[in-house]
């Protein structure tokens, strides 16, 4: 079973619509960049097993011909065994380049890790290739030591590289070579059309080399790359993801410095919201140590990375042998491509907890492919996915508004009761209650249709920022649906709102007001009774915080809320003067009132309580 969080935009967001429709109960109940290059960044660095008497392998110690025989004898003294090495050909600052028609990546031999991971069929925000390793963002090292107590770094040390074919598959074999007959091997394997390669780590003759008494720790660390208009926004999507114990996942969060360890690890995703890299093993480590840590303090000038991610994961000997087959995906945080390697690797994509994810994962997703596939526009899929959606939700939609309908009828009654009883607080509940079950009306009906709709509303508010499809699918005026539109670019910064101006999300405030004042405009006519919330100041608080917190959202889920609200106000407006004939109802009500109700279980108790507790009053006033 899966390990959810809930981070802390997830919660705005979630009490945010949770607000509305909130307001929406009580109506029915109470009324009827780009930065200089040499601009330093905070790392994250997690210690290495690093002995006090030894110091990396510099590169100018080590050239490839005509290296001065002082300073290589120097690497070899320092190196030990592994010093053969930089003597080969292979010890100088070369790359090997493979590729097919979706990923290119270039392995650097020193350290023999990949040094540039391209994706040739993306952009970013600014028209420039989506670079997920480029200029040494990324490392990987392993960390050990010899039996002759050395301490060593394989991002220190070169590798000679070979590549072969084998069909379509392009082989790279990277050796950190003690002899021709003993090394440590990384070997990268890339499929056509694949963003997921085979790597492996296997060793051979090294039983006497590496120390099995001293952790071996595999490190691997990258700062992820802004690709999006809004560094902030897409920072808000980018976290570092691991599965662990046979299924559990769990991330990180956004927090400036997030640490965390766990067991049994057999993935690792460092997620930058569209585009991720991910480490996974065939044979799971025994633990992991994971650190996130934040690079945007202020928008304006950290404009290049979003996190640091680093994790340290121990390799064991098997035999006096490495040996572990794993494999790198660097590509697009896609639902269906992950999901397609059947390795649960869909929970990198965060589309909600529970029963919010199950509802995007069965019907939102698949729906949406659907759309997306015979409509012409991403933008016309969106709103035709939410015309369907308030189409299944309006007997829901019919059932509040009915239950509204029948309190408003109600209201005069229930004013004579408040004013009968001003001065018996129990007494006036009881009769309000008795009035209720009489005419067949309860607050509560129009409360659990509204609940019902909140789970709908938070997996779709989960969905479209997660959704993959929409960047740089423009629609009207937004030229990238997964990001914020701008009709005016203000030449200033406003706390939470930003420095544009987005319409969609206006559109959408609008609406909500229109809606709020259809379903409360009764209630705002009336007195407002002492203790109760401020009505009008919820009313417009509502759209204003839908209006700053979706101004720097995805324009997607803007379009939803402004055609969503659209199609209820119509649905509302062809209930109230269609559908619903008030004057049927009251002679309904009035009919059910006259007939023998008997009361359910709950409810008879309910009343006894009160009327007990009434006798119990009134026999202490005696006193």
């Amino acid at each position: 079973m899966e390990e959810k969080k809930f981070d802390v935009q997830s919660l705005i967001g979630f009490i945010l619509i949770g607000g509305i429709l909130i307001w929406m109960l009580y109506t029915n109940s109470a009324s009827e960049e780009v930065i200089d290059p040499q601009q330093e960044t905070e790392q994250v660095e997690i210690p290495k097993n690093t002995d006090s008497n030894q110091t990396p392998l510099q590169e100018e110690e080590v050239q490839s011909q005509g290296a001065d025989s002082t300073a290589l004898a120097q690497a070899r003294e320092r190196l030990g065994a592994f010093g053969y090495s930089a003597s080969l050909p292979s010890a100088t600052e070369n790359t090997t380049t493979i590729s097919n028609d979706v990923l290119e990546l270039k392995i650097d031999n020193k350290g023999g890790y990949i040094s540039e991971a391209r994706l040739t069929n993306y952009k970013t925000f600014d028209s420039i290739p989506v670079y997920l390793i480029k200029d040494g963002n990324a490392s990987f090292n392993i960390n050990f030591t010899t039996t002759d107590g050395r301490t060593l770094d394989t991002e220190n040390l070169y590798f000679e590289p070979e590549v072969t074919q084998s069909g379509e598959n392009q082989i790279i074999s990277m050796k950190l070579k003690v002899s021709e007959n003993e090394f440590l091997e990384y070997r990268y394997v890339l499929k056509p059309g694949e963003y997921m390669l085979d790597f492996s780590i296997s060793s051979q003759g090294l039983n006497g080399v590496l120390n099995s008494s001293r952790d071996i720790n595999m490190n691997w660390q990258l700062k992820g790359y802004r690709h999006a208009k809004s560094i902030s926004y897409e920072n808000r999507y980018t976290d570092l993801i691991y599965e662990y114990d046979d299924g559990n996942d769990d991330y990180l969060g956004a927090g400036d410095f997030e640490e965390q360890e766990d067991e049994n690890i057999t993935y690792v995703a460092f997620k930058q919201h569209f585009f991720t890299s991910i480490l996974l093993t065939d044979n799971p480590f025994t633990r992991g140590k994971f650190i996130s840590q934040n690079l945007v303090d202020d928008e304006e000038v950290d404009t290049v990375y979003t996190k640091d991610f680093a994790a340290q994961l121990p390799l064991e000997l098997k035999g006096g042998e490495l040996n572990y087959n794993m494999n790198w995906y660097y590509g697009p945080t896609d639902y269906k491509i992950l999901n397609d390697y059947d390795r649960n690797l869909d929970e990198v994509v965060p589309l909600g907890w529970g029963i919010f994810g199950w509802i995007n994962k069965y019907v939102f997703i698949p729906f949406f492919a659907f759309l997306s596939g015979v409509l012409p526009s991403y933008g016309i899929a969106i709103i035709v996915m939410t015309i369907v959606v308030r189409i299944v939700l309006s007997p829901v939609t019919y059932k509040s508004y009915l239950s509204q309908a029948k309190m408003k009828v109600l209201r005069p009654e229930i004013n004579e009761l408040n004013e009968k009883y001003k001065d018996n607080a129990m007494k006036k509940q009881q009769e309000t209650m008795k009035l209720y079950s009489k005419a067949g009306a309860s607050p509560m009906s129009g409360c659990l249709p509204a609940l019902m709709q909140i789970p709908v509303f938070y997996a779709l508010f989960q969905f479209f920022p997660s959704a993959f499809q929409l960047r740089q699918k423009g629609f009207l005026w937004a030229d990238d649906l997964s990001s914020y539109d701008t009709i005016a670019q203000l030449p200033f910064n406003i706390p939470f709102y930003g420095d544009h101006v987005s319409l969609f999300p206006i559109l959408a405030s609008i609406a909500i007001f229109i809606y709020m004042m259809m379903t409360t405009g009764q209630s705002m006519q009336q007195a407002q009774q002492p203790g109760m919330p401020n009505m009008k100041f919820i009313m417009y608080l509502s759209p204003l915080m839908m209006l700053f917190f979706f101004n720097n959202y995805a324009s997607g889920l803007s379009l939803y809320y402004f055609t969503s609200n659209l199609i209820t106000i119509g649905i509302m407006l062809v209930i109230k003067y269609v559908i619903i004939d008030e004057d049927k109802i009251h002679a309904k009500i009035q009919e059910n009132k006259k007939k023998p109700k008997k009361q359910n279980k709950f409810t008879r108790k309910m009343q006894e309580m009160m009327e007990q507790a009434e006798q119990q009053k009134n026999q202490q006033k005696k006193k």
